[in-house]
């Protein structure tokens, strides 16, 4: 017999001769009586410190208390609903205190699995496999309360694990036991006792006092998996009111102590939640609906006014702070429902909010305007803070914990290294959330710094703060850094291999941090979504449930303490947890109840325009390059106030000033500002739209765009430099740049293998300058980079280039969609049963101080990318074997950040059409970015005159004019391929084929392919054109473009393909039997579809002489059904009589004739149809190209975890080891984020200008263009493959009516519809009156469609309203583009309102001028393409 087995045999045994427990009294409750037993385990009673547990005196309380008595008495499991919050988890342990029961606890995420649910696995040295009891199979043997928290977490799938215990008290395990109801127990083993057999361990009795208290929120309102109905009917509900909660955990206070503020704040707060209760549903989606106060929002509030004397009355902005502490999520709400409360706190007379975005720090005070004084030691772990508080209040000394470092200097020192944000200065700013922070932490709370709603600001020194409370109270600080991947579980602890092979657990650093009482830094807690809540209670109670029935509670006894066998600990008082956010999700995807119930949180507030002025002047950059560079940040940012521009537009930070300035400073010799602004913000790559309001920006801060200059070649290096020439300037300002070459002997290993090693690469100015820049940034300025461009502009090769000019050595390595986190960090493998890690190329860089190229940023998730951001920023990373990456060496395993150390990251341009991930936003401003652009036209020139000395130099000339047009056309949206010379921008000689073909070029190997051929002009094109042969408008476009350089081709596309016979000159095609022809006729259909040549019989077929096909020679009209096309020679074509090709032209006109009745459309409205169409060929192709990309981008797939087939996931290596099945992975479709709807459709409504003016004025084109654009949507939607996903209608508006209906939603008009669409358009304008409804129409439009249920809302309005003469204001404007802030609007001004000015500035990504109605089809595609994407 096993270890294992016999342990299961002694249990079961002791099982049946345990005598029932001692009773230690009699508990009388409102008429019932229970008697109490004695724990036989003591350790697993709650250890709940007193005031966890709810006042049994309060009649809320008691209440649910009696109610929870009964269903125990009964027998009966419970379910018991509330608010996001600790009031119902308190309410089981008190329960459970009440009773003296012993209780176990599970805290549901979406990652828990059966083995957490029933028995998890593990390996004892020697390989035995022991199976270790779940917290539900231990409360079901031992007659405990199972409390079982965030049951709308957990995926439906895995409830019904549980249904059958639940019901009938039943279980299979896995070690072979069963779980049976006791009666049925009672009656087996009277059944065998009768036959004289022994029980022996199979079954085992479920104990008659196991009951489950299972505790979740209501779904909706709140976010969620709703209940699985067979879960759900088990269960006995209990709804636990809001406002007993609320008020149940504040506490009451003595009235002589509350404070009047407490008391009119408190009644705001309660009546807030009474008419959240109240609302019908239609004022529950309404804009003014408020949100309920978070749960613990007014225990909050009572011990901050209790602890922290407050006057009277607060000032406007000081309201404003203690209202989003206290309720966060109304920095994301809708203004109308801000302006809703500050009505109510007006009327409560405490005086008018001001807007959440402006409740600043700036008189230097903290909450209800107290200021710290000072801070001093009183022993290894306290310390006394003593606040002084506003007016003539007295000086408070609160004792608070501490940790056991010297304290630093307070207030602190201005100073640090560097000259960047991470330098203190201590404005009044920095001062008033450091008190914020201490007033928190003295409250016994932990903090969440709330970053800013808007998009882009300056710094709001996260990082700064969170060192600086550290250093003041002398902690030691544990920064973990979380990414996506990071499961429930591996937030709390991690199965390792030890000696022998034996599995066991580890601590994470957050529990390391517990005991050890640290402060813990959790960056990046926003990105894990709802798994924070896995750690829940032990931020608000501080106990958390460890591996094999390890627990850490709020409070134990000494003996209990130093008992290992009892597996109890606590948590060190001296334990603080700041959480910060990466900023790169909108607030509201993160910041909800349950967050704002865990955390004390605290509004961040950004950087004024002086403070981080000065900053920027530490630099020593000049101040008029100072001033510049405020100016324009303001102006920036003010742009970027919608939280979707996040996606569209590079922040501008105060990192990213710094490093301008700090460039300015060492280089201020090259202060064209426009070009270094442009290369952060990526001015090269914005959408039109983008561009045209940036420039606006340039303009009024006076930056001007100057002509680039010429950058000689690079010299080689010489006594360790390498030196790049002055640029050629007509002011001789330049100067010439020097960069150190890297030492060798700080790196042998790397110096000798890992250096790229070139032998050909021709220079031009663009790439010479590229790489100065980005030298200077890595040697000089010592940061990071980003490298963005199309394809084949050589990003690789000119890293490669630098490395060598620097004697850099570099490591590489390349994402993709599968790459994870762990893959990054090291590479996993088993031996002897030990799990070990060999150090990844990541890893070797940081270790070394080499630079690692990290290619394809753009194609790996972005939470994978993200792990860069702490890397960059702060030198930091956790790894997932336990490790850390730091700066400094702070433990023994540590992993120092080498001073040499350099990321570059290597992407393709954003946006379309390569689709990549938002990888910039998650990085925040730590990276400097470059763009990689294509070279000039001279320089592309000289390259392929190097490259093919024997080719005629005009030629050479108008091929390269060709490619720029071409790469122009793409900008400009006619083309939706981005062109390049790839392969010139690696700059590689042509005989070097080994080196060449790495990349497939495009321009180069045309030039190749026409020195070694005589082809014609068209069959050389065809390499490069044949991949849109299907695309005619991209043919009629690129034939434009060829024609207007002289570069005279007869035709492009199928007819090129079909006429080049060049190639097949000696192979014919002579169909058997006779080939004459008769007349043209359609032939047979074939009902399989097989394949036909010659005969003269089927429709369909090739090489045939009457009938309909390709490649005959006598038909009159192309059919083409798939098969091989077999040509028939120019010679039997030739000799088809005239008869017979005159009648073939007559079939094909009654043809054309016949489809154009069926069309219902004369021949003059195909031909103005067709010049409609035709005008906008290039850009449906485009936007068509973009949805159909888009849509393929949803349904990519992503590796699915814990599977029970698949690829084995190397981060359950461990778990495999033990025998557990779900250490799989494959690829599926993402799930959706925890509460976030399935998708639906895009709702989108497009107003057209259809008044009198725009008939009145068309000389200016506006109304063709209109009409065209119309003719865009329309053939663009109609061609979307995946319809479902757009729900789309045309609009007009005029003098007479906002609303008139052109094309209703859900139609799917032909082309004769289409038509009719366009000239109802054009009729209108003929008979509208005077007047204008733009306003009044974009309002409506805005109603109407937001009713939809969609999962995005779009308005795009085009008018030509003057907007002086109808007396529209920008207020008017506001109202209706502002009208819900759930819709999307843009209005696109054109003819007298596109002089308005002020339209682009006042509504930032939202109005847009048209001067050249040419442009109205790119405008609006690319503001389309902008929304939904």
């Amino acid at each position: 017999m096993s270890p294992p087995d016999a342990q299961r045999r002694l249990d079961s045994i002791l099982q049946q001769f345990t005598s029932p427990p001692t009773s230690i009294g009699t508990l009388h409750f409102a008429g019932l009586t229970y008697d109490v037993p004695s724990s036989i385990t003591p350790s697993r009673l709650p250890h709940s410190k007193p005031e966890d547990l709810l006042d049994l005196q309060d009649p809320t309380n008691s209440a649910h208390l009696y109610f929870l008595f009964q269903k125990f008495l009964l027998g009966q499991d419970v379910f018991m609903l509330s608010q996001p919050g600790p009031y119902a988890r308190r309410l089981a342990l008190t329960f459970c205190h009440l009773i003296n029961a012993e209780y176990e606890y599970i805290s549901l995420h979406r990652d828990v699995g059966e083995t957490e649910l029933k028995q998890g696995r593990s390996l004892l040295a020697g390989g035995a496999l022991a199976y270790v009891d779940s917290a539900a199979v231990r409360a079901v043997k031992h007659g405990r309360i199972l409390i079982i928290e965030g049951i709308e977490k957990a995926e439906r799938g895995i409830m019904p694990v549980l249904n059958n215990l639940l019901e009938n008290r039943e279980m299979n395990l896995e070690d072979g036991t069963h779980i049976v109801h006791p009666s049925r127990f009672s009656l087996l083993r009277r059944s065998q006792r009768e036959h004289g057999r022994s029980m022996g361990a199979t079954f085992v009795a479920a104990h008659p006092a196991f009951r489950v208290i299972a505790l979740g929120v209501p779904v909706p309102p709140y976010k969620g998996f709703p209940l699985d109905p067979p879960f759900r009917s088990r269960f006995q509900a209990r709804f636990l009111d809001n406002r007993g909660s609320l008020l149940s955990l504040a506490k009451p206070t003595a009235p002589e102590r509350a404070p009047t503020l407490l008391h009119k704040i408190r009644d705001i707060i309660l009546a807030v939640q009474y008419a959240s209760e109240l609302r019908t549903p239609l004022h529950n989606i309404s804009r003014t609906a408020l949100p309920p106060f978070p749960q613990t929002s007014l225990q909050k509030l009572t011990q901050l006014l209790t602890h922290f004397p407050p006057p009277d009355t607060l000032a406007p902005d000081q309201l404003a702070r203690l209202l989003l502490t206290l309720h966060p999520q109304m920095a994301h709400a809708p203004f109308e429902a801000w302006a809703l409360l500050s009505q109510q706190f007006e009327e409560a007379g405490l005086g008018v909010l001001t807007s959440p975005s402006t409740a600043g720090h700036e008189d230097g005070t903290g909450f209800v305007g107290y200021k710290v004084l000072s801070i001093e030691r009183v022993d290894t772990y306290t310390a006394n803070v003593t606040f002084h508080g506003p007016g003539g209040f007295p000086v408070i000394t609160l004792n608070v914990p501490s940790g056991p470092r010297p304290f630093a200097v307070f207030p602190p020192i201005e100073g640090g290294a560097g000259t960047g944000p991470e330098r203190l200065i201590v404005s009044s700013r920095f001062s008033g959330l450091l008190t914020c922070f201490l007033q928190s932490h003295a409250l016994g709370w932990d903090i969440s710094f709330v970053p800013p709603v808007l998009p882009s600001t300056a710094t709001c020194s996260t990082a700064l703060l969170v060192r600086t409370f550290g250093e003041v109270l002398g902690y030691d600080v544990e920064n973990v850094h979380l990414y996506k991947e990071v499961g429930g579980r591996e937030v709390v602890m991690r199965r390792v291999t030890g000696e022998g092979g034996a599995t066991g657990w580890e601590p994470s650093p957050i529990i390391q941090s517990a005991w050890a009482g640290r402060l813990l830094h959790l960056d990046s807690l926003d990105v894990i979504g709802a798994t924070a809540g896995s750690i829940a209670r032990l931020l608000q109670d501080r106990e958390i449930e460890l591996w094999d029935g390890k627990r850490i509670v709020s409070h134990a006894s000494d003996e209990e303490l130093s008992n290992s066998d009892l597996g109890l600990s606590v948590a060190h008082p001296s334990f603080r947890v700041i959480a910060t956010a990466s900023k790169s999700l909108p607030l509201q995807d993160w910041l909800t109840d349950e967050h704002a119930s865990m955390f004390l949180p605290v509004p961040a507030q950004p950087m004024s325009a002086t403070e981080e002025a000065s900053i920027l002047s530490l630099t020593g950059a000049a101040l008029e390059h100072v001033h510049t560079l405020i100016t324009f940040a303001e102006r920036y940012r003010n742009a970027m106030t919608s939280p979707n521009s996040v996606q569209r537009n590079r922040r501008l930070g105060t990192r990213a000033l710094v490093r301008v300035a700090r460039r300015l400073a060492v280089m201020p010799w090259d202060d064209d500002l426009y070009s270094i602004l442009g290369r952060a913000l990526l001015v090269e790559f914005l959408p039109r739209t983008e561009r045209m309001s940036l420039d606006a920006v340039f303009v009024e801060c006076g930056i001007v765009n100057r002509t680039p200059l010429y950058n000689p070649p690079v010299s080689p290096a010489a006594n360790g430099i390498v030196f790049f020439p002055e640029a050629s300037d007509p002011f001789n300002k330049t100067q010439s740049v020097h960069i150190p070459r890297f030492d060798p002997s700080q790196d042998p290993e790397g110096a000798a293998s890992h250096i790229p090693h070139m032998e050909h690469f021709y220079d031009n100015s663009l790439q010479t300058g590229l790489m100065r820049d980005a030298a200077v940034d890595l040697e000089i300025l010592k940061v990071h980079l980003v490298l963005l461009g199309n394809q084949g502009v050589g990003k690789n090769k000119i890293i490669d280039r630098l490395c060598q000019l620097l004697g850099r050595p570099r490591e590489y390595v390349q994402l993709h969609r599968d790459t994870t986190v762990t893959q990054l960090m090291f590479t996993t493998h088993l031996s002897s049963g030990t799990i070990h890690h060999t150090d990844s190329p990541l890893l070797r860089a940081i270790i070394f101080g080499r630079v690692i190229v990290i290619d394809e940023a753009d194609k790996a998730p972005e939470h994978v990318v993200a792990i860069f951001r702490s890397l960059a920023g702060q030198g930091e990373m956790s790894l997932a074997d336990g490790r850390r990456v730091r700066r400094k060496r702070e433990r023994e395993d540590d992993v120092v950040v080498h001073p040499n150390f350099r990321m570059i990251l290597l992407a393709n341009r954003p946006g379309y059409p390569f689709l990549g991930n938002h990888f910039l936003q998650v990085l925040g401003d730590n990276f400097s970015c470059h763009s990689v652009s294509n070279p000039d036209m001279q320089s592309e020139r000289q390259l392929l005159a190097q490259l093919a000395p024997d080719m005629d130099e005009d030629l050479i000339r108008r091929l390269v004019a060709a490619f720029q047009d071409l790469r122009r056309g793409y900008d400009e949206g006619r083309l939706s391929y981005p062109y390049s010379l790839r392969g010139d921008a690696s700059y590689y000689c042509l005989q070097c084929a080994t080196d060449f073909d790495l990349l497939p070029p495009e321009l180069i190997n045309l030039v190749r392919h026409m020195r070694a051929y005589e082809d014609s002009l068209e069959t050389s094109l065809r390499n490069v054109f044949d991949f849109d042969v299907y695309k005619a408008e991209t043919m009629d476009v690129l034939y434009e473009i060829l024609e207007h350089h002289g570069l005279k081709v007869k035709r492009l596309g199928l007819d090129a393909m079909r006429e080049d016979t060049k190639a097949i000159k000696d192979i014919t095609f002579k169909p058997s039997g006779a080939s004459d022809v008769s007349e043209p006729k359609y032939g047979k259909e074939d009902e399989n579809n097989e394949e036909h040549s010659g005969g003269n019989t089927w429709a369909g077929g090739t090489g045939g002489r009457d009938t309909a096909g390709l490649g005959g020679r006598g038909g009159y009209m192309r059919l083409f059904k798939g098969h091989d096309i077999k040509q028939v020679s120019d010679e039997l074509k030739a000799q088809v009589p005239d008869h017979i090709k005159e009648q073939a032209r007559e079939m094909a006109k009654a043809e054309l004739a016949r489809r154009l009745e069926e069309l219902n459309m004369s021949k003059q409205e195909a031909a103005g149809y067709s010049r409609l169409l035709g005008a906008v060929d290039a850009h449906i192709a485009s936007l068509h190209d973009l949805l159909e990309n888009l849509s393929a981008k949803e349904e990519e797939r992503v590796w699915v975890k814990r599977q029970t087939d698949g690829e084995l996931d190397d981060g359950r290596l461990a778990d495999g080891l033990t025998g557990e099945a779900t250490v799989y992975k494959r690829r599926g479709m993402a799930k959706p984020e925890l509460g976030q709807p399935q998708i639906k459709p895009k709702r989108i409504r497009f107003l057209f200008d259809v008044s009198g003016s725009m008939y009145r004025f068309q000389y200016d084109g506006r109304l063709q263009r209109s009409l065209e654009t119309a003719v865009m949507l329309m053939e663009t939607f109609d061609r979307v493959t995946h319809k479902e996903k757009y729900v789309w209608d045309i609009y007009g508006h005029s003098g007479d009516s906002p609303t008139i209906p052109l094309l209703e939603a859900g139609s799917a008009p032909d082309t004769s519809e289409r038509w009719k669409v366009v000239e109802k358009m054009n009729m209108i304008t003929q008979y509208a009156f005077a007047g204008d409804y733009t306003v009044e129409a974009i309002e409506k439009a805005v109603t109407e469609i937001s009713r939809f249920d969609a999962d995005e809302w779009f308005v795009i309005a085009i008018s030509d309203a003057n907007f002086g003469r109808y007396q529209i204001t920008a207020a008017d404007l506001k109202r209706s583009l502002y009208h819900d802030p759930k819709v999307k609007t843009a209005l696109i001004c054109i003819g007298e309102g596109a002089e308005a000015s002020w339209i682009p500035k006042t509504f930032q990504g939202r109005g847009f001028r048209v001067n050249d109605t040419h442009d109205i089809p790119n405008v609006l595609r690319s503001i389309l393409s902008e929304m939904v994407s």
